[in-house]
Formats: structure tokens, C-alpha cells, sequence
């Protein structure tokens, strides 16, 4: 071959070579969303994700495609929905405010991120081997729900000082159940009260619980995603059985339950949004450490505590952040 050709030859292979690497540039990013619920009980805590996404330069639709996977209450559903989204080789698997698809999505794979809030010790179930250095493939948010039991039951004491029972509704498979009935047994002890224990996971069981209930008896709702889509449940289920119920979020509040004490799930999921931008634009689950919720609501329905006959003191007024009248 002349030099004159070979010259062209090798202009016109580097010519190409713009083409080339483009073509092997990967595809728009896929956020896989994994949740025990549905979507229509989450739209503000969305726009909150969705925002915090953008803000960080990631648009659904632009320059990102977010594949949402709901269980609509059915946590058995998680682990075929978790391998859907392993098959579809996203870039990151997201699970907010549902420790059971944060379980479902690890046990799914070890090599894509995971990005979680959850209610519930990460060690202990497996999804980090410390807050402070991950060292796998998931981080995320814990909102302290079984250490927030003492705080929880102090608030229920407060506004029915008549009762002399304390008893928890616990899903029967939620990771956590041990250690959220010791919890509160140990609280219940500290205020002089008696603690009962109750589980359930069908709606059947619910309505059984329920009506195990004797008077003189305030209830915590325990964590649980599907606990949260069936919250107008529990609140009707609350208010026919005048049971004072303290619940984790305002969102049962503001569909008739008592009062609430818990994490802001907006400000958890808005954080979530900016710390899966981080791990788009390359950053390790295992460099990120778990962070722990700082800001706490306390939430208080006055239509439904007139109903139950109960007071509400000045001093849970001037504690509230959300009052219902």
C-alpha cells in the first residue's frame, strides 16, 4: 500500500471514531422505584423526590427515565417486582419509606446501588455492614422508628391519661417486630402501664386486632408501608373502637387518626432525591454514609380527640406542628 492511501485510510478510521464511542455511550439512565405502596398516597413525598432530582440536574423523561415498581400494599409482590428491576439493569434501585423492598431489592442483587429510607436498623437486617461505612451496595436514611417508641408513648400518655393499657399493632412479617413489641414492653414498664401485643397482616386480622381491644387501652400503629396505605382504615377502625391511636406519620392524621409523631417523610424523600443524584454521577453506596432523620413532626386531629372525649393540654398544642380542626 502507498503511503499517500495508507495516510488516508488512517484519517478517515479517525473520522470515525466520534461515531463509534457515541455508539457505545450508555442508554438514559433508569432509576428503578420500589415501594410497598402505591403512588396516589404519595404524591407530595414524590414531588419532593422529583424536585430534589431535578435540582441536581436530573429530569424523568430528559435525562432520566424513573421506572416505578408499587406493591399496592402486597409485600409479597416485592421480590418479583425487585427482579423485574434487576433484569432491566437500572442504574439504581430506590427505596423510600418501605423496609420491606429495601430488604426485597439486596436480596435482588449485590451489585446495583440501593438507596433506601427505612424505619429499621440497616446492620441488623442486612443491608449495610455500618452507618458510617456501608461497604456494599446500599446506604440510605434511617427514621428511627423502634427508637422513637419512648417519645411516641410519653405523647400517647399525654393526651389519654385514662388508659392503663399500651398496646402495639405490629405487621406479623415486618423485620422489625421483634424489637419494636420489646420496645415497647420496656417503655410501657417505665410509665407504670400494662403492654399488650398485637399482629396482623390482612386486612381480617386488622379487624381482629382490633376488636381484641378492651377499654382503657391507647394504641400505637407500628412502621409499616402497608400499615400507611391502609391508614384511613386504622383511623375509622380507631375511632369505632374509641381507642386513642398514635400513628408514625401526619398523613393518618390528617385522614381522621388521633395524633402523630415521626419523621418528615417529605424532607426524608427530598434528600433521598439529592443523594441518588450523587450516586448517577458516580458515587458509591458503600462511600455514602447512612444518615439518620433530624426533623420530627408532631401532628394532632382536635375533631377526633373531641369525638374520643379526650383534652388536648396547652402543652401539646404549643408542641404540634401540625393541628387538624
Amino acid at each position: 500500500m502507498k503511503r499517500r492511501e495508507a495516510t488516508r485510510l488512517l484519517g478517515g478510521a479517525v473520522a470515525l471514531l466520534p461515531l463509534a464511542a457515541q455508539a457505545q455511550q450508555p442508554a438514559m439512565p433508569i432509576i428503578g422505584f420500589l415501594n410497598s405502596a402505591s403512588p396516589e398516597q404519595n404524591v407530595g413525598r414524590l414531588a419532593a423526590f422529583r424536585n430534589s432530582l431535578a435540582a441536581a440536574g436530573y429530569v424523568d423523561g430528559k435525562n432520566v427515565t424513573i421506572d416505578f415498581q408499587w406493591a399496592a400494599g402486597q409485600n409479597a409482590r416485592l421480590p418479583a417486582l425487585a427482579a423485574d428491576l434487576v433484569a432491566k439493569r437500572v442504574a439504581v434501585i430506590v427505596t423510600l419509606s418501605s423496609t420491606p423492598a429495601a430488604v426485597a431489592a439486596k436480596a435482588a442483587t449485590d451489585t446495583i446501588p440501593i438507596y433506601f429510607v427505612i424505619a429499621d436498623p440497616p446492620v441488623q437486617l442486612g443491608l449495610v455492614a455500618s452507618l458510617n461505612r456501608p461497604g456494599g451496595n446500599a446506604t440510605g436514611i434511617v427514621n428511627l422508628s423502634v427508637e422513637l417508641v419512648p417519645k411516641r408513648l410519653e405523647l400517647l400518655r399525654e393526651i389519654a391519661p385514662q388508659a392503663a393499657v399500651l398496646a402495639v399493632l405490629i405487621h406479623s412479617n415486618h423485620p422489625s417486630a421483634k424489637a419494636m413489641a420489646d420496645a415497647v414492653q420496656a417503655s410501657a414498664q417505665v410509665l407504670g402501664m400494662r403492654a399488650q401485643v398485637l399482629q396482623a397482616a390482612t386486612d381480617e386480622e386488622i379487624d381482629a386486632a382490633y376488636a381484641s381491644i378492651k377499654p382503657g387501652t391507647a394504641l400505637l400503629v407500628a412502621t409499616d408501608a402497608s400499615f400507611f396505605v391502609r391508614r384511613a382504615q386504622f383511623a375509622a377502625l380507631s375511632l369505632k373502637q374509641a381507642v386513642p391511636t398514635m400513628f408514625d406519620n401526619s398523613d393518618a392524621v390528617a385522614v381522621g387518626g388521633l395524633l402523630s409523631y415521626g419523621a418528615n417523610a417529605e424532607s426524608l424523600w427530598e434528600r433521598a432525591g439529592a443523594n441518588v443524584a450523587r450516586i448517577l454521577k458516580g458515587e458509591k453506596p458503600a462511600d455514602l454514609p447512612v444518615e439518620q432523620a433530624t426533623k420530627f413532626d408532631l401532628a394532632i386531629n382536635l375533631k377526633t380527640a373531641k369525638v374520643l372525649g379526650l383534652a388536648v393540654s396547652p402543652k401539646l398544642l404549643a408542641m404540634a406542628n401540625d393541628v387538624i380542626e
